[in-house]
């Protein structure tokens, strides 16, 4: 700290004392000197501190994996509006296969002096890897916010839909249509939400008497709906619960490609409620995520970082929505 403020002073010719105000955000400290001790900080390589990287740039970095799926493009729009709203400019990267990592776009971010980041269902839910990225905003004690699941190695504030409850709902749903032997599809149980889906279901179907429940792990996308659908369907299952929308579209793809008519020989649930799942055919029965109140929970825990307020590490939960629509329906008796 002492040799900063020794650098800062003899770039800037001011006194040291004059230097310590400007970085403690204290008042009375005229613009252009304010100015002078900043364009000083960023020349030599220094850091801004979190307070100022807030007030110069009011940026917010914003990560997700993908727009391929309906559910992260609703998410951006949610949080980008909580952000504007609260005067804050968000700066969204995807990690697309192929593109920038989340650790370089934590360079690019700091590069760019956000005043905070918000990370959506990224490497923070996946356990067994590399959070070293991580690890290193908290070392720097910038402001960071993840959403949909945590990892036990990491301390961060984080907001999650509650996937035991919205197993629950599924499964309930499907008993009480009469169904005796249903399936999950779910993709790598390393992914926190996923891991907790498969524990819940098996424990809410254990609960149950008379029925049966089987798991197939496949991918987040149309084509491992499709390929885990058909193992389920093989195995005898009649209601499918899918861990996302995407999937559940590919399920209902692969009962039809097997003559089968969805929801009157297999019933089939999604989860997210994405955008258009009221006009697909048939319209899909999901589990809807409160896109909007985990959005504003999100920025809400990171403006009180930026702040300086500080929250508890860990996972605030939210619960999930049943909506019912036409993929689901009676079992054959």
């Amino acid at each position: 700290m002492n040799k900063r403020l020794q650098e800062i002073a003899e770039y800037t010719g001011l006194s040291e004392s004059t230097v310590s105000r400007v970085l403690n955000d204290r008042k009375g400290v005229a613009t252009a000197t304010r100015d002078a001790v900043l364009t000083a900080v960023d020349v030599l390589g220094y850091e801004r501190p979190t307070q100022l990287r807030a007030q110069e740039a009011r940026l917010v970095g914003v990560i997700m994996p993908q727009f391929g799926n309906p559910i992260f493009p609703a998410f951006a729009e949610a949080i980008g509006g909580h952000l504007t709203q609260r005067g804050y400019t968000p700066l969204f990267g995807v990690t697309e296969t192929g593109g920038p990592s989340e650790a370089e776009y934590v360079q690019t971010m700091l590069g760019r002096q956000v005043a905070g980041m918000i990370f959506i269902s990224c490497l923070h839910a996946v356990g067994h890897y590399d959070h070293g990225h991580y690890q290193l905003l908290l070392d720097r004690k910038l402001p960071v916010v993840a959403v949909d699941g945590l990892a036990p190695d990491l301390e961060l504030s984080c907001v999650s839909t509650d996937d035991v409850q919205a197993v629950e709902l599924a499964v309930r749903h499907l008993v009480d249509l009469g169904h005796r032997k249903i399936g999950l599809a779910i993709s790598d149980q390393d992914h926190v939400p996923g891991a907790r889906k498969v524990a819940a279901f098996n424990d809410c179907v254990a609960g149950i008497k008379g029925v049966e429940g089987v798991v197939d792990q496949s991918i987040y996308t149309l084509e491992g709906g499709s390929s885990a659908a058909a193992h389920l369907i093989g195995s005898g299952v009649t209601g499918i619960v899918c861990a996302s929308d995407v999937m559940a579209l590919g399920a209902v793809k692969a009962a039809r490609r097997m003559g089968l008519r969805v929801p009157e020989d297999i019933s089939v649930i999604g989860y997210d409620d994405s955008t258009m799942m009221p006009l697909v055919d048939p319209p899909m029965t999901t589990v809807r995520q409160p896109v909007e109140a985990l959005s504003k929970a999100a920025v809400g825990l990171l403006i009180s970082q930026i702040a300086g307020r500080g929250n508890r590490a860990g996972e605030i939960f939210f619960e999930p929505e049943l909506v019912v629509r036409s993929s689901t329906g009676p079992a054959l008796s």
